[in-house]
């Protein structure tokens, strides 16, 4: 897969190139990979999904701000000739789209919000366990119990709980989380104008349904959708309704 402005992307193309592309931003201590192929390759649109800096197999070192996150985001999208497109955003991802779009409206055509809210408090424990290599592996399993549903087979916890502890940095999971718990967009969300789709899985313990909830009530005209069953991590565990739930919203733009 190629490289822009030094972080790694994965690129489906478009059937349609009068559709607009779509950006998916992971999470914290994420990559690409959290998003299912499902996703990666919704039919007839031009998908990238990046690996945030020194996530996956991007370069670089983690942030520890949204803010400059959201630059990172703008630099890449710069550098692959982005010029807008719709957002989706998963958890610190949806973070990171709230803040694009409040930060640069005329690069987001429309978002999809998952598993997200206003403000993103980190539990004082997994910080502190996520900042030291002796911890880390008690923070993993500490996050990958509390991200999927009841519903999630073993093997797919098992996968993710594997994946974040061999492609994830200490120092960049607890920068992320940093992100995250400094993270407060509450007072700003009615500023935003863009069409909007809200997700979230009705066991989510990470980010519960009530965060999701509140984001619909302030974002005018936004939309709500619950994914029965899954948790934090919906769009691996109900893959098939998520892409269905966002390919029905971009339609009817």
């Amino acid at each position: 897969m190629p490289t822009a402005d030094g972080l790694y992307y994965f690129s489906h193309e478009a059937d349609d190139p009068a559709r607009p592309p779509i950006l998916l931003i992971h999470g914290a201590g994420g990559s690409h990979l959290h998003w299912s192929p499902e996703i990666r390759r919704l039919n007839g649109f031009q998908i990238v999904s990046l690996d945030l800096p020194g996530h996956g197999k991007s370069e670089g070192i983690g942030r520890q701000t949204i803010t400059d996150y959201v630059q990172a985001v703008q630099k890449f999208m710069d550098a692959i000739n982005m010029p807008a497109a719709i957002i989706i955003g998963h958890s610190m991802g949806s973070a990171i789209a709230l803040q694009l779009v409040l930060d640069a409206p005329d690069r987001v055509l429309a978002l999809v919000i998952i598993g997200s809210g206003s403000r993103l408090r980190v539990a004082p424990s997994i910080l502190e366990s996520a900042s030291n290599p002796a911890t880390f592996p008690l923070a993993v399993k500490n996050i990958t119990e509390w991200s999927f549903g009841p519903e999630t087979s073993p093997r797919l916890k098992e996968l993710a709980a594997q994946r974040m502890e061999k492609e994830t940095r200490p120092p960049v999971l607890h920068g992320d989380f940093l992100a995250c718990n400094e993270f407060d967009s509450e007072e700003r969300l009615p500023e935003i104008k863009t069409p909007t789709l809200i997700l979230c899985g009705t066991e989510d313990k990470m980010t519960p349904l009530k965060y999701s909830q509140a984001l619909h009530e302030k974002i005018k005209d936004s939309e709500f959708i619950e994914i029965e069953g899954a948790g934090h991590m919906v769009m691996l565990e109900k893959p098939r309704e998520v892409a269905e739930a966002i390919e029905y919203f971009i339609d009817r733009l």
